[in-house]
């Protein structure tokens, strides 16, 4: 350190302490982007792209401490640079588990923070220290003695000359990522790419623009947006199957929430014992219908996506929650389209009421009751889990809850137990942990293991009490418990390589559908989240016409078998399209040229519902649209 600053032709001026500041945060950022994230970067173009890429940004933000004066000069450099070694570091472990970046949107969701400390912790790891010992160079030498702050003056060339550097770089960083990629600004519905070709600094400019740009769009709409889009979701509408269009007409409807449940763990057996037996005997019950081929559609608002999605068919945000950011738009809702044919509606969930803001948004999809944390005794610590009531008296304390609701009801049940970290009191664990040596993966079994035995608990309540045979029970999972970021772990537990396919396919998430009467079965039908309100609508023989829906029902026979994901991939019978590139469903090999063509002509169709759902949330243009399919001025 001494010699350091003893190197007056380097450090007793601020001109060489900043070229030392741009050298380590480039350094840093640039082994960052290639040890903690899973970019796909892919020949000699994209590896030159990820090396430059942090180095026009670092010189641009730091350039801003050329505008104070002497020692201030170099405070402000320190707090620059701290603050953008915060964002580096905060997103290398928000990756860690979402397998994504931080948007704006996520940073507002500051009412979810504090249920979160539990899981945070499990991401943090010893080395994280190593991001900040260079600030500590830094405010070494702002406190050394030895610098002579009075030398060195810095006029107005240098930093005009080094600003328009970082830009001349930025632009020249721009032209290269888009002869790569092209129109990657413009389609920029996958993160990983802007990060990959422009960096981490550059995403989140990005991001502060498309953020900007969605919160105006409400302003600027009008009722001519919702005629084109009524005109786009017509185009695809799918007509109702006449044998199950009101199979379950006037029953009761619940939901239950399968947390982090992964469709691999139906059947799956660990040392030789089944994980889930009672949802395994589900598939073979006659009146339960089985999706093996149902995804999970969700981006950062995770659970808050799938809600989103069962009741309104609309997807989630490319960036954040819709449930925090959109909580006040006029939404056309389940529980609001069910009010009409005499439901009352509720929802039941053991933690605080605020998490995801769901007592805002609630409302305006129409629910009538809410039960949350307060609604329940969480006085025995053994009864938490990290994000509020265990499954088990969670299910215990509903059921009087339940009956003061009149029927028919709709109703949803969100359970916690399940949820990263997988951590269980081992004397409520009836199944051991698996051996991979990830603390993720292993613990997994044992929490779904748990949300197995809760679930057939309440189902023998169901029973027990006369509900079962006048209640459509539809059960599905929300979004992936084990991220991609744990793959290796992944292999030993299914088996074999975690390919992008089977990748993909690791994203598929149980959908049951239990209907006293219905005939049932294993349905191989591929469909997602965004396919469960029309799904659901039918089945209680509820018309959806003149509804605005980006899904169609799963049992129809005109139902699209094209599921897209949040950030414009896709999965289909036939073809997967995966990080920019399209591989043959059944065979796991990337899709021969001649059917390419096709494959771009699914991915402009998947990218353009994508578009359209995104201008009915940002454009809140529900507010323009009637129940009856009319346009209001």
């Amino acid at each position: 350190m001494k010699n350091l600053v003893k190197n007056k032709s380097l450090l007793n001026n601020f001109p060489g302490i900043f070229v030392l500041a741009v050298l380590m945060l480039w350094a840093k950022t640039y082994i960052t982007q290639v040890s903690q994230f899973k970019l796909g970067v892919e020949g000699p173009l994209q590896q030159f792209l990820l090396l430059i890429n942090p180095l026009g940004s670092a010189v641009l933000f730091l350039a801003v401490a050329f505008l104070f004066k002497r020692k201030r000069r170099l405070t402000a450099l320190i707090i620059i640079y701290s603050l953008m070694t915060f964002l580096l570091f905060a997103n290398a472990v928000y990756y860690r588990f979402f397998s994504d970046f931080i948007t704006l949107p996520t940073i507002s969701q500051t009412q979810n923070f504090g249920d979160l400390g539990g899981s945070v912790l499990t991401l943090l790891k010893p080395t994280d220290l190593l991001f900040f010992v260079d600030i500590f160079v830094l405010i070494y030498i702002r406190f050394s003695k030895r610098i002579n702050f009075q030398s060195g003056k810095v006029g107005f060339k240098m930093p005009a000359a080094v600003i328009a550097a970082a830009i001349v770089l930025s632009i020249v960083n721009l032209q290269l990522a888009e002869a790569d990629r092209p129109d990657l600004l413009s389609r920029g519905f996958d993160r990983s790419y802007i990060v990959k070709y422009l960096g981490m600094y550059n995403y989140t400019i990005y991001d502060s623009v498309k953020t900007f740009e969605a919160s105006s769009e409400r302003a600027s709409a009008d009722s001519s947006d919702i005629a084109e889009i009524i005109n786009f979701t017509n185009s695809f509408s799918a007509q109702p199957n006449e044998k199950y269009f009101g199979k379950a007409k006037d029953m009761n409807v619940i939901y239950l929430h399968l947390e982090s449940m992964q469709s691999f763990l139906i059947d799956y057996e660990l040392e030789g014992e089944q994980v889930t037996p009672f949802l395994n005997s589900l598939v073979k019950n006659e009146n339960t219908m089985y999706f093996d081929n149902f995804y999970h559609q969700t981006a950062q608002g995770k659970t808050s996506d799938a809600e989103f999605m069962l009741e309104n068919s609309l997807f989630g945000l490319p960036q954040g929650s819709a449930f925090i950011t959109k909580g006040q738009n006029t939404f056309e809702a389940a529980p609001s389209l069910l009010k009409d044919y005499g439901y009352t509606s509720a929802v039941f969930h053991g933690n605080n009421g605020s998490f995801w803001n769901r007592n805002i948004i609630y409302n305006q999809f129409g629910y009538d009751e809410f039960f949350d944390e307060s609604s329940y005794d969480t006085s025995d610590p053994k009864n938490m889990a990290e994000y509020g009531l265990m499954d088990k008296p969670f299910f215990e304390q509903s059921e009087s809850m339940l009956e003061t609701l009149p029927q028919p009801f709709y109703t949803k049940f969100i359970t916690v137990a399940h949820h990263f970290p997988y951590k269980i009191d081992q004397d409520l664990a009836t199944i051991g942990k698996a051996t991979t040596g990830d603390a993720s993966v292993d613990n997994y079994f044992q929490t779904a293991r748990y949300a197995d035995e809760a679930i057939e608990q309440f189902f023998a309540y169901l029973k027990e009490s006369g509900l079962y045979e006048n209640t459509m029970i539809v059960m599905y999972g929300d979004h992936y418990g084990i991220s991609d970021n744990h793959n290796k772990a992944m292999e030993q537990i299914i088996g074999e390589e975690v390919t992008p396919v089977v990748n993909a396919d690791l994203q598929r998430v149980p959908l049951f559908i239990h209907v006293p009467g219905m005939e049932g079965g294993v349905n191989h039908t591929y469909g997602g989240q965004i396919d469960l309100l029309p799904t659901v609508l039918h089945l209680l023989g509820v018309e959806t016409k003149n509804n605005i829906h980006f899904g169609t029902d799963l049992l129809s026979e005109e139902h699209s078998e094209i599921v897209p994901f949040r950030n414009g991939n896709f999965v289909s019978p036939t073809i997967y399209s995966l990080d920019g590139k399209y591989y043959d469903s059944k065979t796991g090999e990337e899709l021969d040229e001649s059917k390419v063509e096709t494959a771009d002509k699914l991915k402009a169709m998947v990218e353009e519902k994508l578009h359209y759902s995104d201008k009915v949330v940002n454009g809140d243009l529900l507010r323009f649209h009637s129940k009856d399919g009319s346009i209001k001025e």
